[in-house]
């Protein structure tokens, strides 16, 4: 009777597997020193999609991004839901530079933290200056003061820095920024206000008189969601040593676990792999997916020498065994080869 074989419906079911299954995303635990956890993620497809846009890790580097510019991450509070940020064209007790200004896209999922204190330098002090427009008495504009009045000493400790002394300005021409809106589309146009440059900081750090002390740079809180509930899938997730992120059209929870496999649920299940006796385990088991693949493509191989074709002749038979022989050399190959080089599975 003639021998049938399967190897077409394990092909047609290979060919179908092999695109779910393969994946190169692995999302990274840390960014440099800064821990990454749930909503901020290493690159796409890790943490929450509303944040992808504006932090990002490039080169071990955390960055926040919004219209004005590219913003290092110095520090990320968790449990308090505060991301810190320095601008490097800011002015400090050490430095005094030229600068634009700060501000935050609309729809960014930020908000300013109150501790913030910006103070505008190098302002100009002319009746028409946006900043004073509102303590001109002999204007009858209604617009509300931007600068607040009981912010003169700040002004005092800061133009007694070296640096901002050089700018051999009046203490007049600093102003303590406090205008009424300081939501996420707060923009400050230096420009605009007719100041040089800003400073800004979010802690006194117990100094109050000694600015070379104070904690310079910007403070932004964010949330979850309306009603900034973490997760709990997020919460499994990452006690299971898993990073929360997304994937598919509707940005779809997964949980990325160590070896790269992406799961809806834990981690756990890896967990039970690596406590399982060592006998029990495959060679280079953080790379399990890896292996399911050359198990697949093996099979493959052995159905195809095993159930062969009808042979007409002895030099068939031979160019088969020879055949044989090349395949089991490049499936070998090719499996060391992807278990050493990374490429990772998603279920």
């Amino acid at each position: 009777m003639k021998q049938t074989h399967s190897c077409i419906p394990l092909l047609h079911f290979m060919m179908i597997s092999l695109p779910l299954l393969v994946s190169s995303q692995i999302c990274q635990r840390f960014c440099g020193q800064l821990p990454l956890k749930y909503p901020f993620g290493s690159s796409s497809g890790c943490g929450d999609p509303r944040f992808q846009n504006y932090v990002n890790c490039n080169r071990d580097k955390l960055t926040l991004t919004t219209h004005t510019g590219y913003y290092p991450v110095t520090d990320i509070d968790y449990s308090n839901q505060v991301i810190y940020i320095s601008d490097p064209s800011m002015s400090t007790c050490a430095c005094t530079q030229p600068s634009k200004g700060f501000g935050l896209n609309w729809d960014a999922p930020f908000s300013f933290h109150d501790d913030n204190v910006f103070t505008l330098l190098d302002c100009s002090i002319d009746s028409s200056s946006p900043i004073y427009n509102g303590n001109n008495n002999n204007n009858n504009s209604s617009a509300a003061p931007l600068c607040d009045k009981k912010g003169a000493p700040i002004c005092s400790f800061l133009y007694s820095c070296s640096a901002i002394s050089m700018l051999n300005r009046p203490i007049s021409t600093c102003c303590v920024y406090t205008p009424v809106d300081l939501g996420p589309a707060f923009n400050m146009d230096l420009k605009k206000l007719q100041c040089s440059s800003y400073s800004g900081f979010y802690s006194f750090s117990g100094q109050e008189a000694n600015p070379e002390n104070w904690k310079y740079g910007i403070a932004l809180k964010y949330k979850f969601n309306v009603y900034n509930d973490y997760p709990s899938s997020c919460v499994t997730c990452e006690r299971s040593n898993g990073a929360c992120g997304y994937a598919g059209d509707y940005n779809s929870f997964i949980c990325n676990c160590p070896s790269g496999v992406n799961t809806t649920t834990d981690c756990y299940f890896e967990t039970s792999f690596n406590n399982a006796p060592r006998l029990l385990q495959l060679p280079w088991q953080q790379k399990t997916g890896n292996w399911l693949i050359c198990i697949m493509a093996w099979i493959l191989i052995w159905q195809l020498n095993n159930f062969p074709p009808r042979e007409s002749s002895s030099k068939k038979k031979r160019d088969r065994i020879e055949s044989k022989n090349k395949n089991f050399i490049s499936i070998l190959l090719w499996c060391f080869k992807i278990t050493r080089h990374g490429v990772h599975i998603t279920l």
